[in-house]
Parts: structure tokens; sequence; C-alpha cells
């Protein structure tokens, strides 16, 4: 850039960030949609976009529960294996 050529200067335009306008969320490429067709539309995509209640976790199986992999101490003496599988 030469010295000659002013440099463009970035000014808001209404003062405060928070009154410029977003684009619209949604644009119809091709066709002519009925009012009814819109509004069909955009109640799909705003439940979809809801994400809903959370899901409440899934039982837990009595296999996987930790409690059942902790064993007691192994017991020695006569009959200690046969008292060991129960």
């Amino acid at each position: 850039m030469s010295g000659s050529e002013p440099s463009p200067s970035v000014e808001p335009t209404s003062g405060s960030p928070a009154s410029v306008e977003p684009g619209p969320l949604l644009r119809v490429v091709t066709g002519d949609p009925s009012p009814e067709e819109l509004a069909a539309l955009v109640a799909v995509v705003a439940a979809a976009g809801s994400g809903g209640a959370p899901d409440s976790p899934a039982p837990r199986s009595e296999w996987s529960a930790r409690h059942r992999l902790v064993r007691g101490p192994h017991r020695h003496g006569p009959g200690a294996w046969r008292a060991s599988a129960r």
C-alpha cells in the first residue's frame, strides 16, 4: 500500500454489536413452499435442535457389579478347596 491511498476505516454502524441483525437460519433455495410447509419445516428443525430431556442411565447388570470383583481371603486347611467354590 502506498501512503497516498486512504485506508478503509472499520466503524460500527449503530454503536452496539447486539443490534446487528443475524442472517436467516433457514433459506429456501429452490421451489415455492406454502406457509404451512415452512411452518412444518421450522417445527421439525426446532424440535430436532432442542435436545429433549436427558436419557436416564440404563440399569446395570449384577454381573458387572464392582462388589462381585472383590473376593475375601482364601481359607486354608482341610476342605478349603471346597469352600472356595461357594
